[in-house]
């Protein structure tokens, strides 16, 4: 598939809809529509997003039967969309799919400007971007010794841009004293100025929010430049093995957040839990699991059993089911505010850490695999 392929069923190298059964008992199959990156900046996460698809597909499929533009999908009469990866590819997409009211539920754009606009048929498996930064503040205050100042970095991207002031809104109000907070372009190539101020003014906490292949450039950086902090967290890049693989031993003890671990307790009837579904996974797909993926598995399931609550795949019904779904699937509980974004307290993030090469849970402390390293070794230290 090529760079932003369209997800339909038509073709060996398109994603297949699952069928299931209408309210009538007739097989219908159903299409769903969308777009992801699978090469360029974001193919990383893009390819983990669109395995997420293929695997829900192929698991549902089993059970029950069987961009282009998307605007095209919607001539063509597609009626349900997945999202893309990344708030600049879903939000002027959300646009064409609400002004045609057909639903999206997608798990690749956070930006508070996909849901501050009054749309009605788009959801998101995770809070606004403002709102995701709540549980980490949370798990700052816990660190012994208490950290007290905090720097923060942002790329100038519709997402990252509004995380970073989710950033400084959820550290202020935990009273960190903020030291800097710097925007760094859409695409950087080089930070050594601003790790220069970073190293001038040494905060207790660094937090980068941007994506992976920004977060991979500043640890570098920081690393080169030696550049030390007592907790580095980056809230893309730490939770894919790839990243970890090219960062090596300076991966240990960096932070980020994630939103799904095959660990979690939740469970479903058609995956039967976290586990089962990364088993199923790997049974088909070589490629190291990611949230990203489960997350995006969970927008399948999650039209499956809105269509299920609602007896129909009339999009309107569907669409209806969605603003009040409240049920649990392997990835987590559902349930979307009145603006379509995750509930941010009942799909709000957990906090990883990188402890001996794995993404070890270390907060909520309900969910945790592992205890938080803090504060982190120094560069030249890490095993």
């Amino acid at each position: 598939m090529r760079r932003r392929d369209v997800l339909r069923t038509v073709g060996a190298a398109a994603l297949a809809a699952p069928a299931v059964r209408s309210a009538q008992a007739q097989a219908k199959t159903l299409v769903f529509g969308g777009s992801v990156p699978l090469t360029g900046a974001a193919a990383e996460t893009g390819l983990n997003v669109n395995n997420g698809y293929i695997t829900a597909v192929s698991y549902l499929n089993d059970k029950l039967g069987a961009t282009t533009l998307i605007q095209r999908q919607i001539d063509d009469g597609t009626n349900f969309f997945l999202g893309s990866f990344g708030s600049n590819i879903v939000l002027p997409t959300a646009a064409i799919t609400e002004r045609a009211k057909k639903p999206m539920v997608q798990t690749g754009g956070g930006s508070d400007a996909i849901f501050t606009k009054g749309y009605k048929y788009v959801f998101g498996m995770y809070p606004r971007a403002t709102r995701q930064f709540a549980s980490t503040a949370a798990l700052f205050k816990t660190l012994t010794p208490t950290p007290t100042t905090y720097s923060v970095i942002w790329t100038n991207d519709a997402f990252s841009k509004t995380a970073g002031e989710g950033v400084k809104l959820s550290c202020d109000a935990a009273g960190f004293k903020r030291l800097d907070a710097f925007e760094l372009p859409a695409k950087p190539t080089d930070v050594s100025s601003v790790l220069g101020s970073v190293r001038a003014n040494s905060p207790d906490l660094l937090v980068c929010v941007m994506h992976d292949q920004d977060s991979l450039l500043i640890a570098r950086q920081m690393v080169a430049s030696n550049t030390y902090v007592k907790l580095l967290f980056q809230g893309l890049g730490p939770q894919l093995a790839s990243f970890r693989e090219a960062l090596g031993k300076y991966s240990e003890a960096l932070l980020c957040s994630t939103y799904w671990d095959e660990s979690v307790p939740y469970k479903d009837k058609f995956f039967g839990d976290s586990r089962k579904f990364a088993e199923y996974y790997r049974s088909k797909i070589t490629r190291p699991i990611a949230y990203h993926t489960a997350g995006a598995a969970a927008c399948i399931e999650t039209y499956i059993l809105a269509m299920q609550a609602a007896k129909s795949t009339n999009p309107e019904a569907v669409r209806e089911a969605l603003a009040v779904a409240d049920y649990e699937t392997f990835y987590s509980r559902i349930k979307f505010t009145p603006d379509g974004d995750g509930d941010p307290i009942i799909m709000g993030s957990m906090i990883g850490q990188v402890q001996k090469s794995k993404l070890e849970i270390v907060y909520p402390e309900a969910a945790s695999s592992a205890k938080a390293i803090y504060p982190q070794p120094a560069w030249d230290k890490k095993a």
